[in-house]
């Protein structure tokens, strides 16, 4: 009897588990349940567009849901239109690879402001996710301030502080572009609590920044030579700091050109306060110090003025249909999920950011799926083959739906000159999946 595997969520993680599930073993099946009409996960909706070398990884992902061994169902929610224990029934594995889409919170007084967004509201805006469609950004003011150390508040900052000539030929929302041609954000912060050898950028996305023709970077040199000389007393550095400080020093000691706009990244700044009535109008900041390996307040504060402001601090994944969720990840022990006393819920596995959190790059995940792959088969092996034949009761999109989205979208790009123009609505998504 053939193996069949569930794989809940279209992205990276999960086209990486099919991908070892389908080296391991030539006979075991995969079907996909994806929420959206569309796969692809962060490639689609995450990765900044004005990055589509990234998005190539989409090509792997294709030739996988081109195998006959999978089957994609797209446009079905699990705990919505059917039970995780329906695919427990029909499936000999479950793995989730759902990821982590809520937006974690600063927790710091005038969060609630109007013009205070989170990174998970404004990166699926402007990638056209559709549950964002109706996603309302005022950018008529001429400050932004984006908190966070990663390359998704390097993505954020970038694409408020480049002109709009230079989306143009992206596959941008053309809701975002329309949005950010009206901009008057000329001024956009980094803000980083840390020193610069702690900052999570990749150092491509900072040596990007060396590029920018219509903005100014600004990078201080003398925190920068600080977090060189603290660096000196460790043992190791790693890597990716050492490239990270380079890249950093690169950026410092460019001379400000006095360009119409500018992207500062500053550090040992942590937000304490969002300052404003309704609107939020700054941010007060402590500043931080670096005595030994802690980070500490100096007791000092500072405001920066800020018309919007956007957090990017991380994501946790939403509790999935009675799915122990654990400081936003599904309780998992190397893959495999748990129940509250830590024992393995027979068949149940966890990939990607649900699994671990969110980190890494897109090609973390190739590994991880690997090993919780390797896992699952290691426990599928000590038991009979339960799998039957299953398929959805509801309107899903198959393959071929997406297909047609895909295609569409692609056409649609052609004639000005873009990769794809998106589809931003569920109502167009269905409507060209169904045509």
């Amino acid at each position: 009897m053939k193996t069949r595997v569930a794989i809940v969520g279209a992205g990276p993680a999960g086209f990486f588990a099919a991908q070892a599930i389908f080296a391991k073993d030539e006979t075991t099946t995969v079907d996909f349940f994806e929420k959206l009409p569309t796969p692809w996960g962060l490639v689609r909706s995450g990765v900044a567009p004005d990055h589509p070398k990234i998005r190539t990884v989409s090509k792997v992902f294709e030739k996988i849901l081109d195998d006959p061994r999978c089957r994609y169902f797209g446009n079905v929610e699990i705990g919505k239109d059917f039970s995780i224990s329906q695919l427990q029934e029909k499936y000999d594995a479950v793995i989730f690879a759902s990821g982590a889409d809520i937006g974690r919170k600063l927790g710091i007084p005038g969060e609630e402001l109007m013009g205070v967004h989170s990174a998970a509201e404004f990166v699926p805006w402007y990638n056209a996710h559709p549950d964002f469609a109706d996603f309302k950004v005022d950018l008529s003011g001429t400050h932004a301030i984006v908190i966070g150390a990663g390359n998704v508040a390097m993505d954020v900052g970038r694409l408020l502080a480049v002109t709009p000539d230079e989306l143009a030929s992206t596959d941008i929302a053309d809701h975002a572009l329309e949005a950010l041609r009206k901009s008057s954000i000329r001024k956009t912060m980094i803000v980083a609590r840390r020193g610069p050898e702690h900052a999570a950028f990749t150092s491509p996305e900072l040596r990007d920044l060396l590029d920018l023709e219509h903005t100014d970077v600004l990078v201080n040199a003398e925190l920068v030579q600080q977090a060189i000389d603290r660096t000196q007393t460790w043992e190791e550095i790693p890597k990716d700091v050492r490239q990270n400080l380079e890249a950093f020093q690169n950026l410092s000691s460019i001379v400000p050109q006095d360009r119409d706009r500018e992207l500062s990244i500053n550090f040992l700044l942590a937000p304490i306060e969002i300052l404003g009535d309704t609107k939020v109008s700054g941010v007060r900041f402590s500043i931080n110090k670096i005595e030994g390996a802690e980070v500490i307040p100096t007791g000092e504060t500072v405001d920066h003025p800020a018309d919007i402001v956007i957090s990017a601090v991380g994501y946790t994944s939403a509790a999935l249909d009675g799915l122990p969720v654990i400081n936003g990840k599904i309780r998992n022990i190397e893959g495999r999920i748990t129940d509250s006393d830590n024992n393995h819920i027979s068949g149940m596995y966890v990939v990607g950011w649900a699994k671990r959190g969110p980190s890494g790059v897109i090609g973390t995940n190739k590994n991880d799926a690997a090993l919780v792959v390797e896992r699952m088969f290691e426990d599928l092996a000590t038991v009979p083959s339960r799998g039957t034949e299953f398929t959805p009761e509801i309107g899903f999109v198959d393959l071929a739906g997406w297909r047609k989205i895909n295609e569409s979208e692609i056409a649609r790009g052609e004639s000005s000159g873009r990769p794809r123009v998106k589809f931003p609505t569920y109502e167009e998504l269905l409507s060209t999946a169904r045509s």
